[in-house]
């Protein structure tokens, strides 16, 4: 198959295009939403500021709602993915259940996020790049 363009870069376009590789992907059962890239966020900020309060601000959705999606996953996945961190004033932090939840979604993500940008190589007729998040590692 071949990679030239399909048509002709337009006149006085500094370079051909080289659209960006985006994927939502998300697990869900009977059409319910059990986990996706939003629930991994949503951990990380909890694991980041201790707080689903301020998690919840730092995504910019309200405290109920992060409660509801939360609530929803426990419920769907069968697990606890926070738990108190002491005292109500001390907030939250991650179970190992949510840790190794949050993070093995994020490294299957990575992975057909790579497949995805490699095969667009292969089946595209214009280079792709991959989306550069600037979410921090959460390691």
């Amino acid at each position: 198959m071949s990679t030239s363009p399909l048509r002709p870069v337009p006149v006085g376009a500094p370079h051909p295009p080289r659209p960006t590789v985006r994927l939502h992907l998300w697990l869900e059962e009977d059409g319910e939403m059990v986990f996706g890239m939003g629930r991994a966020m949503l951990l990380l900020a909890i694991d980041e500021h201790g707080s689903l309060k301020k998690a919840a601000e730092a995504l910019g959705m309200s405290y109920r709602a992060a409660w509801g999606k939360l609530k929803q996953t426990e419920t769907a996945l069968g697990l606890r993915l926070v738990e108190k961190a002491g005292s109500n004033r001390e907030g939250y932090r991650l179970t190992s259940a949510g840790r190794e939840a949050m993070d093995r979604f994020r490294a299957w993500f990575a992975t057909v996020e790579r497949c995805a940008v490699e095969s667009a190589a292969t089946v595209l007729p214009w280079p792709v790049r991959q989306f550069e998040d600037k979410v921090p590692d959460g390691k």
